[in-house]
C-alpha cells in the first residue's frame, strides 16, 4: 500500500523529550506524498521546556506539513463528518493522554481529533510514550489494545531497570503502522526491546 494522497491526522501531545525522534516521522510521511494534518495538545501549544520552547516546535511542524496546526478542540472537531482524515495517528501519546481516551474524554484538540476518527470508523495509531505504562496505567494501555480500530506503534521497555514501567514505541515505525492499520491489521510484532544489551542474561 502507498500513502500517497492519504489525509493523516497527526496528533502530538506532551511527551517534549521524544519530540525528536516524532517530528522526522511527520517529514517522512510528506516525503511519501501524506496530506499531513498537524494537530498539537494545549501542552505542545503552550509549554516551553529544557527540550525547546513551544513556539519553534509549532513553526517547524506547520514548516514540514505546509499548514497551519489544529491547536483547539473546535479546530479539530469539523475532522468528524465534514472533513475527515483517513487515518489519525498519536505521537508521541502520554500517559496522561492514554488513560483519557481509553476512558472516553476528550479534552483536548487531539482528543477531540482521535474520537471524531473512531466515529467515522477509520483507524487510529498510537504511539506511545509513558513512564506509567506497566504500572497503572496498564489497564488503559489493554483497554485501547482490546479496542477495535485502534493500533499501536511497535513498543518497548526504553530503560527497563531505573524505569521499569516505561514503554516508548519505536517512531520509525510510524509510517510502517499507518500501512498496516490502513488495511486493518496490526503490525507484528508489537513488542520489541529498545536495548538489548541491557537484558538479564
Amino acid at each position: 500500500m502507498t500513502l500517497e494522497g492519504k489525509r493523516i491526522g497527526f496528533g502530538l501531545t506532551g511527551s517534549h523529550s521524544t519530540y525528536h525522534k516524532v517530528i522526522p516521522q511527520i517529514e517522512r510521511l510528506v516525503d511519501l506524498k501524506a496530506d499531513v494534518v498537524p494537530i498539537v495538545s494545549y501542552t505542545v501549544r503552550n509549554t516551553d521546556t529544557k527540550f525547546g520552547k513551544a513556539n519553534d516546535h509549532i513553526a517547524k511542524i506547520e514548516a514540514i506539513a505546509g499548514k497551519r496546526v489544529i491547536s483547539t478542540i473546535p479546530e479539530a472537531e469539523p475532522l468528524g463528518p465534514k472533513n475527515p482524515v483517513d487515518c489519525m495517528v498519536i505521537a508521541p501519546m502520554t500517559g496522561n493522554s492514554l488513560s483519557k481516551f481509553a476512558n472516553a474524554m476528550n479534552d483536548s484538540p487531539v482528543l477531540m481529533a482521535a474520537k471524531s476518527t473512531l466515529r467515522n470508523g477509520n483507524p487510529i495509531v498510537l504511539g506511545i510514550s509513558t513512564n506509567d505504562a506497566l504500572g497503572l496505567n496498564g489497564v488503559n494501555l489493554m483497554r485501547l489494545m482490546a479496542t477495535k480500530g485502534i493500533y499501536f506503534v511497535p513498543y518497548g521497555q526504553d530503560d527497563p531497570f531505573k524505569k521499569p514501567n516505561s514503554l516508548v514505541s519505536h517512531m520509525e515505525y510510524i509510517p510502517s503502522t499507518i500501512e498496516t492499520a490502513l488495511q486493518n491489521e496490526q503490525l507484528q510484532p508489537i513488542i520489541i526491546p529498545h536495548h538489548t544489551s541491557n537484558m538479564v542474561k
